[in-house]
């Protein structure tokens, strides 16, 4: 299996040996895709307006939380927080157990 063809940066520069992911995470071509037809179709702040394309965005905001949630496997999709990322995830989970953690816990 050559996962490389699925990141059209990688499958075109097949002597490239990226490990600076933590940074900046390269995109296999389907999130590329998605991100595309979302920017073409529905590109509005989800949750902030009644007109149509923002009922869209926030569709599409919906769905894609079901559909991650059920990746995860958790029941409630309304349980999950999405954040910029990692180290803003990581930050807010320990800032959140505050108080609650102990030495040697």
């Amino acid at each position: 299996m050559n996962v490389r063809a699925d990141f059209p940066l990688l499958a075109r520069n097949p002597n490239l040996h990226y490990l600076d992911s933590a940074a900046t995470s390269q995109k296999p071509a389907m999130v590329l895709d998605a991100l595309r037809d979302f920017y073409e179709t529905a590109n509005a702040n989800p949750h902030r307006g009644a007109y149509s394309l923002s009922v869209r965005a926030t569709e599409c905001y919906h769905q894609a939380r079901v559909k991650i949630a059920s990746f995860l496997g958790v029941r409630d999709s309304d349980c999950l927080i999405f954040t910029r990322g990692t180290t803003e995830g990581l930050n807010l989970v320990a800032g959140s157990l505050l108080g609650s953690v102990s030495s040697g816990d």
